[in-house]
Order: C-alpha cells, then sequence, then structure tokens
C-alpha cells in the first residue's frame, strides 16, 4: 500500500513577528520546514512527500534547498486561497488509489516516530485516524452576558498531526465544497458522515507559531 503525506506550509509568520515565513524560520541552524520532512523521511522514507507552499515563496524554498544541501526527495504544489483549497490542490498530485495519505503541519517537527506509524497502521484498517493529546489545564466556558463557567476536561482533546487517511476517502471529502466549519481534515471527512478514529499523539508535536514555540524548539532539539 503506498503512503502519502501533505505538508500544509502556507505561514505568514505573523504571530513571529517577521518578515520570514515561520517555516522558513531556523531553529538550530536548520529551517522548520526541513526539520519536519526529515522526521518523516527518517521514520518511513516510504511516504512520497508533497509539500504545499504559496508560489510566491517556492523560489525561496528552492534557495534555502540548495544552501542547506537539503536532498529529502519531495514535490512542491502550490498553495490555494485557504488550507483547504491547500490541502486540495496537494491532493491532486496523488493518484487514485488504495494508498493511504497524510497531512501534517510544516511547522509540528517533533511528531514522534511512534505516531506516525501509528497513524499510517490504523488508517489503513480505520479509513481516518487524528492524534490527540489531553487537555491538562483547566477549561473554562463563555457564555452570554460576560460569564463562564468550569467545563470537564476529560470531555475535551487537543488535535495534532499528521491526520491520516485511505486516499479515496480523502479525496472524496475534498470534492465537497468549502466552508468555514472546515478547520481540519477530520473536519471535511466529518462532513461526510464518516467518522474518525482518535489515537495518543505526543506532547513534544507542538505547533511552532509564536517566538516562545522556537525556544522551546530549541529545548526539544538539545533533548
Amino acid at each position: 500500500m503506498r503512503k502519502y503525506l501533505v505538508v500544509v506550509a502556507g505561514g505568514k509568520g505573523l504571530r513571529m513577528g517577521g518578515s520570514v515565513p515561520k517555516q522558513f524560520l531556523p531553529v538550530k541552524g536548520k529551517p522548520v520546514l526541513m526539520r519536519t520532512l526529515e522526521t518523516f523521511h527518517s521514520c518511513d522514507n516510504g511516504i512520497e512527500l508533497i509539500v504545499v507552499l504559496p508560489e510566491e515563496q517556492q523560489s525561496y524554498w528552492r534557495q534555502l534547498c540548495v544552501e542547506y544541501g537539503f536532498t529529502v526527495p519531495h514535490r512542491v504544489v502550490s498553495g490555494g486561497e485557504t488550507r483547504f483549497h491547500s490541502v486540495k490542490n496537494g491532493l491532486s498530485l496523488i493518484p487514485d488509489s488504495d494508498g493511504v495519505v497524510g497531512v501534517h503541519d510544516g511547522v509540528r517537527p517533533f511528531v514522534s516516530a511512534e505516531v506516525i506509524a501509528e497513524c499510517y497502521r490504523q488508517a489503513a484498517e480505520r479509513e481516518a485516524v487524528v492524534p490527540v493529546v489531553g487537555v491538562v489545564e483547566t477549561v473554562r466556558h463563555l457564555l452570554p452576558g460576560g460569564r463562564s463557567e468550569t467545563v470537564p476536561r476529560d470531555d475535551y482533546k487537543l488535535v495534532q498531526t499528521p491526520q491520516v487517511f485511505t486516499v479515496s476517502l480523502l479525496k472524496r471529502a475534498y470534492s465537497q465544497d468549502y466552508v468555514p466549519e472546515f478547520t481540519d481534515d477530520a473536519s471535511v471527512v466529518e462532513a461526510l458522515g464518516h467518522p474518525v478514529c482518535l489515537i495518543p499523539g505526543n506532547r513534544e508535536n507542538i505547533k511552532l507559531t509564536t517566538p516562545f514555540d522556537l525556544k522551546m524548539a530549541e529545548v526539544l532539539i538539545e533533548g
């Protein structure tokens, strides 16, 4: 069974406070996106990697690959207006098959090899798999009139990537018309009425979106 990964890397880095898109920011001497691709390639070099980048960022990415001697095999496709459209563009490079495809945030370089392997293994059997971690802080629900209430945190999970599906299911899901409620791939698949299986993720699999996250990334690399 063939395995694919669509890596969505369309961030502009606004929350980082700089002009360089966050996926290209160096962490311990290497751009984040390169670390992400290396993580999957090291785990399973049979996964075919597809990177979705805004068209205006692709020449810079090619320049970085030359500068860093980056040789992990991958294909690049242009992003779309929203994450939904970017994923759909990535899927267009994948032939209809009985394979499985993951979708991953380009700024999550610390997903574990165990989580990657388990996501792909279970997706082949259960068609739709999402890694999650528990909520450790107290959670409050905002109510009208400025009020709020505590809710049971055990009733909630934090969603990570890669979210992995059979190719046929995810392509069918992305043939739907876009609606703003599609915030991740699981929500697109669930709109078909298809259930999603949750499996344990790894706590280190953080999404690097703020300067504090970059500091955390350096600590994780030094590990």
